[in-house]
């Protein structure tokens, strides 16, 4: 049995309703994953995910791979036990991680040797040892193990990224152990060059992986070059596997890459805005340390139930800020992951109430979300 299943439930015009199901549950999709890098959603507990709705967290294996190291971590029950996390998990390779080193690495056909800014050592990481690390951590899903070009890169360079990630999926491919119980998720990669994407689409597509990644994109390219490649490669992909667009992003963001036909995203923004004070609300960005806010009684989010908003003024937020309190970041984070864990199962709801009655749902969420982009405060 394969370690991962697609169904699809809905759609309304490109976007789609499904569920994911794989070896520690099913998704359902469109679906997003909050970023746990080191075995961790930044300030939050395996309770506070759970109670914000998240079905899915992305951990990284190059970092779980330099500390504690994965056989460490697999010789303690896996890292679902290690993080006391019964849900789902799905690994980035760990390339995007070794190719942002720039200035310690070095490329070969064999992989990446680089130096660890952790403990100074040089480490090879390679597809085989990529398949290897994840498998071990005893995840859901791993990614395959790619090359990161950089932007922009002419298409000769995109293509010679493009050819190696191929091979390397394919070494990916050859690794595996366990593909009873850890899914292989491929990546498209192509940049900014729309003929490579075609060909690189076409030549994953025939290899019938588990699940299918957008690649090259959220790497500093323009937001209106974002938005056009998803739109363009998303329906190149195989329309009975997952689609997963990798690093994005803002609520505006996945909401059009929702109407392309993307199913999973993940990015570091709802915890990282949190950290610096923003909170992502239904009636706008709010910049919670502004002076506006030191006497505001209002919860930081009317439409939410999350505990910050429960139980929390603006103000008293405010203070813990403006006091350098470990506390405001951690109620920020659990409000902005709680934030977008209800934006997408509105954007479920509004898929399938457009797909059955033919109604507007979907749209006027578009327009919704769209205008919180041009909204920098409330």
């Amino acid at each position: 049995m394969p370690a991962a299943a697609y169904s699809l439930l809905a759609t309304a015009g490109k976007a789609r309703r499904g569920r994911l199901t794989l070896t520690h549950g099913a998704v359902e999709t469109p679906a997003f994953m909050p970023v746990g890098t080191q075995g961790t959603v930044k300030s939050l507990t395996p309770v506070d995910l759970r109670d914000a709705g998240v079905q899915i967290v992305l951990s990284n294996t190059y970092h779980l791979w330099v500390r504690p190291g994965h056989e460490r971590i697999g010789k303690l029950g896996g890292l679902h036990r290690f993080m006391d996390w019964d849900g789902p998990i799905l690994t980035d390779s760990g390339g995007y991680q070794v190719f942002s080193l720039k200035e310690m690495n070095k490329v070969t056909e064999e992989g990446v040797k680089f130096r660890s800014p952790h403990d100074g050592q040089w480490r090879m990481l390679s597809p085989e040892k990529a398949i290897e690390i994840q498998e071990t951590l005893g995840v859901d899903v791993a990614m395959a193990f790619d090359e990161c070009v950089e932007w922009p890169a002419s298409e000769a360079r995109t293509r010679d990224g493009m050819n190696r990630t191929t091979r390397w999926l394919q070494r990916c491919m050859a690794a595996r152990q366990h593909a009873d119980r850890t899914a292989l998720f491929g990546i498209v990669q192509g940049g900014t060059h729309e003929s490579l994407r075609v060909e690189h689409a076409a030549t994953l597509a025939d290899l019938n992986l588990d699940g299918y990644a957008i690649g090259g994109l959220s790497v500093g390219e323009p937001r209106e070059e974002l938005v056009r490649f998803t739109e363009f490669t998303a329906p190149l992909l195989p329309a009975s596997r997952v689609r997963y667009l990798m690093g994005v992003g803002y609520p505006w963001d996945i909401v059009d890459a929702v109407l392309a036909g993307v199913d999973m995203f993940d990015c570091v923004i709802p915890t990282r805005s949190a950290r610096f004070g923003q909170a992502f609300t239904s009636s706008g960005r709010v910049t919670i340390k502004n002076t506006r806010y030191r006497d505001d009684a209002r919860p930081l989010d009317e439409n939410c139930a999350c505990y910050a908003c429960a139980r929390f003024s603006r103000a008293y937020l405010r203070h813990l800020f403006t006091s350098n309190e470990i506390l405001a970041p951690r109620l920020l984070s659990l409000h902005n992951v709680t934030f977008y864990q209800h934006l997408l199962s509105r954007v479920r709801a509004a898929i399938e109430d457009s797909a059955t009655t033919g109604s507007s749902a979907l749209a006027d969420l578009h327009r919704l979300v769209s205008a919180w982009n041009r909204q920098a405060d409330d």
